[in-house]
């Protein structure tokens, strides 16, 4: 099984960790995916970039075991946060939109009334980022913080979204430590 790293081109604070990632040795391109996505390999980790809107981009999980008979254990998307209060923050969550009724449209992603399996890796992401962001020294200026669920996309496999806001911090590198 391979744990999928995901991330999108378009967004900074997502491609940002992963070039940071195929910055390390050992990383590799990977199998061909339709849709124009590209994808490169390192032991049993599996990142996966497109250009596309990541809470738009569904089974994912599937598709990738489609395409390369490859089984999924868990999928992390990495993504930028965005905030009504505007504070920086680094941030981690399960998806889905549980608290939508059937006759809503989730804005974001998602089916009304679901939420995926959360990753049970969430806890110690988040124990990291707070350990690592004190150790940086950007607390009190970031806000650390365990997320609820509220977007898409769909998937049928522990997950959970890494953000952060894009500013430079060295987060990504600090990203890539608890996976490879």
């Amino acid at each position: 099984m391979v744990l999928l790293v995901v991330a999108t081109a378009s967004d900074p604070a997502s491609i940002g960790p992963a070039a940071a990632f195929l910055a390390m040795p050992g990383w590799s391109p990977g199998p061909p995916i339709p849709e124009g996505m590209e994808s490169f390999t390192n032991g049993n980790v599996r990142l996966l970039k497109h250009e596309r809107s990541i809470v738009a981009e569904d089974d994912l999980d599937r598709r990738w075991q489609e395409a390369t008979g490859e089984a999924v254990s868990e999928v992390i998307f990495l993504s930028k946060h965005t905030a009504v209060s505007n504070r920086p923050a680094l941030t981690v969550h399960p998806i889905g939109v549980p608290h939508l009724r059937e006759d809503e449209t989730p804005p974001q992603g998602g089916r009304p009334g679901w939420a995926a399996v959360p990753d049970p890796r969430i806890g110690p992401w988040f124990r990291l980022m707070q350990k690592v962001a004190a150790d940086q020294g950007l607390v009190p200026e970031f806000e650390i913080t365990l997320e609820a669920t509220h977007h898409g996309p769909l998937t049928s496999t522990p997950t959970m979204f890494v953000e952060e806001v894009h500013k430079n911090t060295g987060v990504d590198k600090m990203l890539r430590r608890p996976l490879l």
